[in-house]
């Protein structure tokens, strides 16, 4: 089959497509011909080895490898012990994650578990995006925080992957104003998606726009990202996506809870496949910013790294 690689890590160019073998699926596992992969973050973490994660953190995967964990395509086989997925079946998947997955593939292997059926009305294209950034906001939003809406919601990041997904599920909860934090090109797209007010954080700084904010989800972290606390009333809910330096004893001060133990997304069937019902009936939908072929897995990259992302970037396997 044909599959991208790294054989070292590196800049997007260790990229490389190639023949390789086809897997087989072991015990409780699916084989997936794959129609479309989506791009995630974790795949530019894992294509320069994790360089930036604190060593405690940092997987230990060593090339040869192929990343990519969102997929969506059809069943092709099943292993042993598998029941629910037969030969035909149209699917859609986050795969084996926190874990090594290798979804940048003409075909990939996926526990039966992780599967869900893909929406009739979506195209594969529109389903490898969904996985991980709809079950992120799903687990965190709505599964581990329980979110039941009321007051002000900001999304920081609003306009990428995730922030577009949380932004939508948020509004649907209930939040009584929904904040879309983003540069300005992105006004339009976020306010499209139901955002109430919009923040260029290019011209302004979050803390001195929002205040009393009873939920805030950063998709952004970083060493400043402490500077969000104010924008928070008193037992407010920060959700940070990513790693980033949230202060403790300042937000202690502050009175803010900041939820690092929900900072994870794992894969799971059985979430996907009640996204896939937001998905079906026009509920939550997911951006697209642009679409490569497989054999041009660099080139997305790339994209990536220029940043302002409206949506996801999606890899074209047929």
């Amino acid at each position: 089959m044909g599959a991208v690689r790294l054989h070292a890590f590196g800049e997007p160019e260790v990229l490389r497509y190639e023949e390789v073998a086809r897997p087989e699926p072991g015990p409780g596992e699916v084989l997936v011909r794959v129609h479309a992969a989506g791009v995630n973050p974790p795949d530019w973490y894992a294509r320069r080895g994790f360089e930036k994660f604190p060593p405690e953190l940092r997987p230990d995967w060593r090339p040869p490898l192929i990343i990519g964990s969102d997929i969506s395509g059809v069943v092709a086989g099943t292993g042993e012990g598998v029941d629910d997925w037969r030969a035909g079946d149209e699917v859609f998947a986050l795969v084996n994650f926190p874990g090594r997955s290798s979804g940048y593939a003409e075909y990939a292997v996926a526990r039966a578990t992780d599967l869900a059926r893909k929406p009739p009305g979506i195209t594969h294209l529109e389903a490898a995006a969904a996985p991980m950034v709809t079950l992120t906001a799903h687990q965190f939003i709505d599964k581990n925080l329980k979110y039941g809406g009321g007051g002000t919601a900001v999304i920081v990041g609003a306009a990428g992957g995730i922030g577009h997904i949380a932004l939508q599920l948020v509004r649907a909860a209930g939040a009584e104003e929904v904040v879309a934090v983003a540069s300005g090109r992105h006004e339009e797209f976020v306010r499209s998606l139901g955002a109430d007010r919009f923040v260029d954080y290019t011209r302004t700084s979050v803390a001195e726009a929002v205040h009393d904010a009873t939920l805030l989800l950063d998709t952004v972290g970083g060493p400043d990202a402490h500077r969000l606390l104010p924008a928070l009333r008193r037992g407010g809910d920060l959700v940070p996506v990513f790693l980033g330096d949230y202060r403790p004893d300042r937000a202690r001060e502050l009175g803010v809870n900041v939820h690092t133990d929900l900072w994870q997304v794992r894969s799971s069937g059985s979430d996907l496949t009640h996204v896939a019902g937001l998905l079906a009936d026009g509920r939550l939908r997911v951006a697209i910013d642009s679409v490569f072929p497989l054999r041009e897995a660099a080139a997305a990259h790339r994209r990536a790294e220029e940043g302002h992302l409206q949506g996801k970037i999606v890899l074209q396997v047929v």
